[in-house]
């Protein structure tokens, strides 16, 4: 068994290789050739929630602590362990920060290549956090990105951000809209015809960033929709009442499979409902596996 940091990750895995790999694994879930399952645990200032993954090769579990507002320390803190789904032989032990970062992004971007406008070249991102720069990247790979706005609800950090990447700072029309904070409380409400919006920040119940009017108003696409109707933005749409999971057009899979329907028209705005899931995790990892490995 062999054990990875973060850093080794990252040497091992570039941006394009995982959004490749993480499109691979949607289409086998929705074919039913992988499989994904969650456990999560509340604490009284984050939470921990385990995704696992079983494929003909692989099978992986990550577990990962959410503590927002932890700094110095980071939000997201975790491991992956990959085991060989055929012998249950444990092959390597991972830092899990730099490859959910990653792998998230990665579900982004594959979002935006089935259901962004092709011509979009406008992007807004609401949190800047470590997220926020995965996200930046992963777009830039699918789109023909060139202006991007920053929002946070710490102007320091924004600034600090916009700085690195050159991007501007403040709310813009967008033709994309990646929301990637820890906010509690929705805050995306009026969005213009057209708009793709990955919704990436709700990964538990208590959290939420769309408002539930504009999700009755949108198209919405889930990565797993049982997930999205526990702990994404889906369930704030459920428990308001505006909407149920028959409102759902398709899971991202089914779309990547060709087996549903994604983006029918230019004017409609489409919303990406991510929670994160395991088999995201395993493509990831067994990327970085082989590679160090081989």
């Amino acid at each position: 068994m062999i054990v990875l940091t973060g850093d080794d990750y990252n040497a091992l895995v570039s941006m394009e290789d995982c959004i490749a790999a993480v499109e691979d694994a949607f289409r086998q879930y929705a074919e039913g050739s992988v499989h994904a399952g969650i456990l999560s645990a509340h604490a009284e200032r984050g939470a921990f929630h385990i995704k696992t993954s079983i494929g003909a090769r692989y099978f992986a579990a990550k577990l990962n602590a959410n503590f927002p507002g932890n700094a110095p320390l980071p939000t997201i803190q975790g491991v992956l362990v990959l085991f060989d789904a055929n012998n249950g032989t444990p092959l390597a032990v991972m830092d899990s920060i730099e490859l959910t970062k990653q792998r998230t992004a990665a579900a982004s971007a594959v979002a935006a290549k089935y259901l962004a406008r092709r011509d979009s070249r406008t992007l807004t991102i609401y949190g800047c956090g470590a997220q926020a720069s995965a996200q930046l990247a992963a777009m830039k790979c699918v789109l023909p990105i060139e202006r991007v706005h920053v929002v946070d609800a710490d102007a320091s950090r924004a600034e600090a951000f916009a700085q690195k990447h050159g991007v501007e700072i403040g709310v813009a029309p967008a033709d994309v809209i990646v929301t990637c904070t820890t906010s509690k409380k929705p805050f995306l409400r009026d969005i213009e015809r057209g708009t793709f919006v990955a919704a990436v920040g709700a990964d538990n119940p208590e959290k939420s960033e769309v408002d539930p009017e504009a999700m009755r108003n949108a198209v919405v696409v889930a990565d797993v929709l049982e997930q999205c109707a526990t702990i994404g933005d889906l369930r704030s749409s459920i428990a308001a009442g505006v909407m149920t999971r028959d409102d759902v057009r398709a899971e991202l899979g089914a779309i990547v499979a060709g087996s549903a329907e994604g983006r029918r028209d230019d004017a409609e705005i489409i919303i990406f409902d991510s929670t994160g899931a395991g088999f995201q995790d395993a493509a990831a990892a067994a990327i970085a596996y082989e590679r160090a490995t081989s």
